[in-house]
């Protein structure tokens, strides 16, 4: 009788084919995450809500500013800032154009020592139409801001229109931050 077999039959190891399916499985959530779209911009749940309060406290010589300033009729930029944080400074000329442009800016300093914050505007020039003072960084927390800076685009009605995370510099800004601030503006 002859042998129907033409060799020794060879068992497939699941440890053989789990790599390969790793791999696969990974490869294929990379690709789906690359298709989501702006990972740069966070997504804010305030947006097209009403802002939360302002502190109360002002900077000693500032205006200060009520929240029926943010409801007065006009657009309003609120930037969270601080006097110990490189990106605020740095970003701090950009602040300065969009005051000279006629923008309405209030600054919120937080997390902050008075004497520090009140010095860097003395010296820097202050761009703010008023700068409430959040020493524990409790408004901020209300504003569901991350960490400095943090910049929004409030409407006249004191509708949040807009959050930009991170210092108003590079593309981001000239490419998302100003083209809604623009919008907002109506201009």
């Amino acid at each position: 009788m002859a042998d129907t077999q033409t060799g020794p039959r060879k068992k497939i190891s699941l440890l053989m084919i789990l790599p390969p399916l790793i791999f696969a499985a990974f490869a294929v959530m990379a690709y789906l995450g690359m298709q989501r779209g702006d990972t740069s911009i966070l997504p804010s749940t305030f947006i097209g809500r009403q802002a939360p309060a302002l502190p109360e406290e002002t900077l000693e010589g500032f205006p200060s500013v009520a929240d029926a300033d943010l409801r007065s009729g006009e657009v309003t930029v609120v930037n969270f800032w601080a006097s110990w944080c490189p990106p605020c400074r740095a970003e701090h000329p950009r602040l300065l154009e969009l005051q000279d442009e006629g923008v309405r800016i209030v600054g919120v300093n937080f997390k902050d020592k008075a004497g520090a914050a009140s010095g860097y505007l003395a010296e820097a020039e202050s761009p703010f139409i008023g700068v409430p003072y959040d020493p524990q960084g409790r408004t901020a927390i209300e504003w569901g801001v991350t960490g400095p800076p943090e910049t929004f685009i409030v409407a006249g009605d004191g509708t949040i229109l807009h959050k930009h995370t991170g210092p108003l510099a590079g593309t981001l800004y000239t490419d998302v931050f100003l083209p809604k601030l623009h919008e907002a503006l109506g201009r």
